[in-house]
């Protein structure tokens, strides 16, 4: 049998080219808590019992993350987040958040103590089943995942240092890893050096990280992608981040994460080549593209989708393939 080539995930698909049921995703150029409600109330249908919030919560004094004062204000309008956890695991690498201790510390810095937060790694892992994988068969997760009943993937879109750009599934797949066992799976191949594990092999293995977990939390998952600060780093960089060169946009989401993460990148390639020349070539160049190709080939999403202008009485609905007359920058 022919061994079909893999998707090449430095080219990037345009609109017009891509196939199957479209999604709906929604938009808001609202950057604020008001506006991550306004954007959740569309989507939280199934988000109910215990919740687990992931997010980036960063590195100490990181000047990109989402602001955790956002985030407190939006928690405490939404009653399915009432009771709701932040969740976050220790990293792979040696860092501000690479043991509990530090994590713990780093947390406080940044502001995030108004609720629980819980670092799923604290007290030992868990093994998920990756579902169609290639890569693995189980996924190593913090075992306090399964201490959830819904989850909502609040993401921080930016660049990344190895992934291209860091949306709903880099954050679920590295950010509900292990720190010692999942991330070392994600990023490592077995006897060779840290990282070794880059380009389309490492976009797949980021995501059949992320399918484990979506498969265990199943239709209760949400996705909100906050497309603000945009630095070609991830915020593991902290203070290291190189500038931001790229327009802030607004907040989307949806219920399905292909679709979400996306339409971030379709709204990247809609701007100047001034303003998005640092992001798009962080992508190319990492081979980001594969994420979603593979995304679609594991059967997590749509590529195609409807996106849905919320900051407009009639809430316009735009054609996907007409996003760029959406124009939605904020400067």
């Amino acid at each position: 049998m022919q061994r079909l080539a893999v998707p090449d995930g430095r080219r990037y698909v345009p609109y017009e080219e891509r196939t199957g049921n479209e999604s709906i995703v929604y938009f808001t150029r609202d950057l604020s808590a008001a506006g991550l409600s306004k954007v959740y109330r569309k989507i939280n249908g199934l988000i109910s019992g215990k919740v687990a919030v992931k997010l980036h919560t960063g590195e100490k004094n990181g000047p990109n993350i989402i602001p955790s004062a956002w985030v407190k204000a939006f928690m405490a309008a939404e009653p399915s987040l009432k009771d709701a956890a932040i969740v976050e695991t220790n990293t792979y690498y040696d860092g501000d958040r690479y043991t509990t201790a530090l994590h713990r510390e780093t947390l406080e810095v940044n502001g995030w103590d108004f609720c629980p937060v819980d670092i799923m790694d604290e007290e030992g892992t868990v093994d998920l089943p990756v579902r169609g994988g290639k890569w693995f068969d189980h996924m190593t997760h913090g075992s306090h995942m399964t201490r959830y009943e819904a989850l909502l993937a609040l993401t921080h879109f930016k660049g990344h240092t190895m992934g291209g750009f860091g949306g709903s599934n880099k954050n679920i797949g590295i950010g509900c890893a292990d720190g010692r066992i999942g991330k070392k799976m994600i990023h490592t191949y077995p006897g060779q050096g840290m990282w070794s594990i880059a380009e389309e092999s490492l976009m797949e293995t980021i995501t059949e990280s992320t399918k484990a977990t979506l498969d265990f939390f199943g239709k209760r998952v949400a996705y909100i992608n906050v497309m603000r600060n945009m630095s070609v780093s991830c915020d593991c960089e902290g203070l290291a981040a190189a500038p931001v060169v790229t327009p802030n946009v607004g907040i989307l989401g949806s219920l399905d994460i292909l679709s979400v993460d996306a339409a971030c990148v379709d709204l990247l390639y809609a701007m100047t080549e001034e303003e998005h020349h640092d992001l798009v070539e962080r992508i190319e160049t990492r081979h980001g593209h594969r994420q979603l190709s593979y995304m679609k080939e594991m059967g997590m999403g749509n590529d195609r989708y409807v996106l849905i202008d919320l900051d407009h009485e009639e809430m316009r609905i735009l054609p996907a393939d007409a996003v760029k007359d959406l124009k939605p920058f904020v400067r």
